[in-house]
């Protein structure tokens, strides 16, 4: 019975204990569509998919940007293509709430430049 129950245990704390992940972070918003995001070992510059910032709104777009994802917040990337060397994707915050694509053109700061 005890070496049932120990297993049970040892299967318990297998299955059911939080596994870590390792997601990127915001390391720098360069502008209201470059950034920087890293992991363990790696940086990597990342152009938003689909946008296009006006110039009369790229301080208010980076600044919006900026508080939203502060440095060091986790997100996630979907990736869309290179363009460059520079990879071309979506950024969303780990829980995948937000956007940056569409927050800016939320708040008007931007337009969607996606083929349909």
């Amino acid at each position: 019975m005890k070496k049932l129950s120990k297993i049970l245990i040892i299967i318990w704390f297998i299955i059911l204990n939080p596994v870590i992940v390792n997601s990127a972070e915001i390391l720098q918003i360069k502008s209201s569509n470059t950034i920087l995001v890293g992991d363990q070992n790696r940086n990597l510059t990342i152009e938003l998919f689909c946008v296009e910032v006006n110039e009369n709104n790229e301080i208010e777009a980076t600044n919006l940007l900026k508080s939203e994802f502060p440095k060091r917040s986790k997100v996630k990337i979907k990736p869309f293509g290179f363009k460059e060397n520079i990879l071309l994707a979506k950024v969303f915050n780990i829980k995948g709430t937000k956007e940056m694509t569409e927050l800016l053109v939320a708040k008007k700061l931007s337009s969607e430049i996606c083929p349909s």
